[in-house]
């Protein structure tokens, strides 16, 4: 055990954030701490950092240990540049054995220029160069406070490979569920104050949580019963003459005392959208460019009333900048983008939240709209606003008091709430907490418009889209379009990625020989027939199998032996099923390449 926190408290104001919570962490744990934002996960990190302090508790290091802390917004000191940046808490040792790997962890994170001042960088370029300064100086515990915010898909993918890798311990908070799901082995939820353990991965931890939540509420509709009789004892006039009447009330009342517990409910949130005419967006062979840099050329594309699309790209390939030519915002310098005239547009975008701080969030949002029109009806402002995780205490608290996770979630609300009948959001999922996105991804999913956005979340971008398009950003301007959500994306585009044959060390006379040469015809070898065949088969079984299991869940839910093994073997096949989905997309990719050579 290399870091302790002992019955650690902290409240802001009136506000309770954490109440005698303890937390431990082993040598080589990797913890990912999830929860609603507003409750505390930035402030137990600065704790466990000692850059804060808490307000009774202590924390406890083991002799030696040391900790490198990433902040969610570091600060720079004037006159410094990246390198002195990087190395500036490092020893002189340090420096000179670890300058080379200084230099190639910025060149991954796309910072190329060492000696420019860091405070001439943008917010996501200081960000990155804040992230190798921690990865660069030895220690045996990181903290890492949402280390995949700013980084393109892959960054994001390069970072979690070198914390797989990672000899040594974590605690972060991430809202990226994939890099949970890879990095982690250990689940740790704050939730109204309370620390909840889980062992496993962020997968692991969903189950797991469900269980928990399941016992819970099995618990309370007991209580509820036994209340709902012992209350009719109670009315029909009991009389405490007797030892056991006495005890009997007495443990009435503390019934009743439990059954203040407030129960998770299903948080559920209703599309809220305007109707949308025959015409949306037509974009109008448009091209942008920012002196040299192409940023767009000749780019065609129709929209329609149901479309769900991804825009991805490298840092820099102008994401942003597409996504405000179809707003609106940005005139491209050649086309036009046609917008019709029943069309609403919601823009959800990475400027700050810019709204009078002393206004109380209910009168913010009554501003909006006091009443919107839902799926499932009528529903009110402050019953939207708890459907969006601020509950009516929090109402009732002016905007200055609100983390800016939770200025982030009023700001996505308070677009939605003007009943837009095409989205544009530009990376969404930054500043999100997970139980957010949740909402988000099911609101988008039976949203009646189309959906256009711009993401490096790989989990928000397979749960919502249908179809990529890719900036390549390499200064051609030309846009791909690719169908699926991330994962098909990231797959089609390795099988079509050309493979280094070493053409640049031949002669011009082997080089053209090569050229003259008969491409080789693809085609299955006699294993990947077979299995080409009975894949689909594979799949099918493999599906049943874990259906079958998690319908054990319920038979065994008080039987936690049986159930962690039921959980094991569910696991197990999962894995098997994500190793047999890949080879399908490899085969099917294959048998498509091959059938196109005839």
């Amino acid at each position: 055990m290399i870091l302790t926190l002992e019955n650690i408290s902290k409240s802001f104001g009136e506000k309770k954030l954490l109440e005698n919570v303890n937390l431990y962490i082993n040598d080589n744990e990797k913890t990912g701490l999830v929860g609603v934002n507003g409750t505390g996960k930035s402030t137990l990190l600065k704790i466990a950092a000692k850059t804060e302090e808490c307000d009774s508790g202590k924390v406890v290091y083991c002799n030696g240990v040391r900790i490198c802390y990433l902040p969610q917004t570091p600060e720079f000191k004037d006159n410094t540049t990246v390198m002195q940046q990087v190395f500036i808490s490092a020893t002189t040792n340090t420096k000179t054995l670890m300058e080379y790997e200084a230099k190639a962890i910025l060149n991954k994170l796309g910072i190329t220029e060492f000696d420019k001042d860091v405070n001439l960088l943008s917010v996501g370029q200081k960000k990155r160069v804040a992230i190798a300064g921690v990865l660069i100086n030895p220690c045996e515990l990181l903290i890492l406070d949402e280390p995949t915010n700013h980084l393109d898909n892959d960054m994001i993918l390069w970072l979690e490979n070198y914390l797989i890798r990672y000899k040594g311990a974590i605690l972060m908070v991430t809202h990226d569920r994939y890099f949970l799901d890879r990095v982690t082995n250990r689940i740790i939820e704050l939730d109204k104050g309370n620390l909840y353990s889980y062992e496993g991965n962020y997968s692991r931890f969903l189950e797991l949580k469900t269980l928990r939540e399941e016992n819970e509420l099995s618990s309370e509709r007991k209580r509820q019963t036994l209340y709902k009789k012992e209350l009719a004892w109670i009315q029909r006039g009991a009389r405490a003459r007797s030892t056991k009447a006495k005890g009997r009330i007495q443990e009435f009342e503390k019934l009743k005392e439990q059954l203040g517990t407030e129960m998770e409910e299903q948080l559920e949130l209703g599309s809220v959208s305007s109707r949308l005419g025959k015409k949306t967006i037509e974009i109008k062979n448009i091209s942008k460019r920012f002196g040299d840099k192409v940023i767009v050329e000749s780019f065609e594309y129709t929209v329609t009333r149901d479309a769900r699309i991804g825009i991805v790209g490298n840092n820099g390939a102008g994401k942003s900048t597409l996504l405000n030519i179809i707003a609106g915002r940005i005139q491209p310098d050649s086309g036009s983008v046609s917008i019709g005239s029943t069309v609403k547009l919601g823009y959800f975008s990475q400027e700050p939240f810019e709204v009078e701080a002393s206004l109380r969030v209910i009168d913010y949002i009554k501003g909006i709209a006091e009443i919107v029109v839902t799926v499932d009806g009528k529903i009110t402002a402050s019953q939207m606003l708890e459907k969006f995780l601020f509950s009516p205490d929090v109402q009732y608290n002016t905007i200055a008091k609100l983390s800016g996770g939770e200025r982030r979630r009023l700001f996505l609300l308070s677009i939605l709430m003007k009943a837009p009948n095409i989205l544009l959001l530009d990376e969404p999922t930054n500043d999100l907490d997970i139980e957010t996105l949740t909402i988000l991804e099911d609101y988008l999913e039976n949203f009646s418009g189309a959906v256009i956005v711009v993401s490096h979340d790989r989990y928000f971008l397979d749960k919502v889209v249908d179809t990529i398009l890719e900036l390549p950003g390499d200064g051609t301007g030309l846009i791909k379009e690719y169908n699926g959500g991330y994962s098909d994306y990231v797959t089609v585009r390795k099988s079509v990625q050309p493979k280094n044959t070493g053409d640049s060390l031949k002669t011009p006379k082997e080089q053209e020989r090569t050229t003259e040469e008969k491409p080789k015809k693809l085609k299955f070898t006699y294993k990947e027939q077979r299995e080409y065949e009975s894949i689909d088969n594979d799949i099918a079984d493999l599906e049943m199998k874990i259906a079958d299991l998690e319908k054990q869940f319920e038979k065994y839910a008080t039987d936690y032996v049986k159930l962690q093994q039921l959980m094991e073997e569910k696991h197990k096949e999962e894995q098997e099923l994500e190793e047999k989905m890949s080879r399908w997309f490899y085969l099917n990719d294959l048998a498509e390449q091959i059938e196109n050579q005839k």
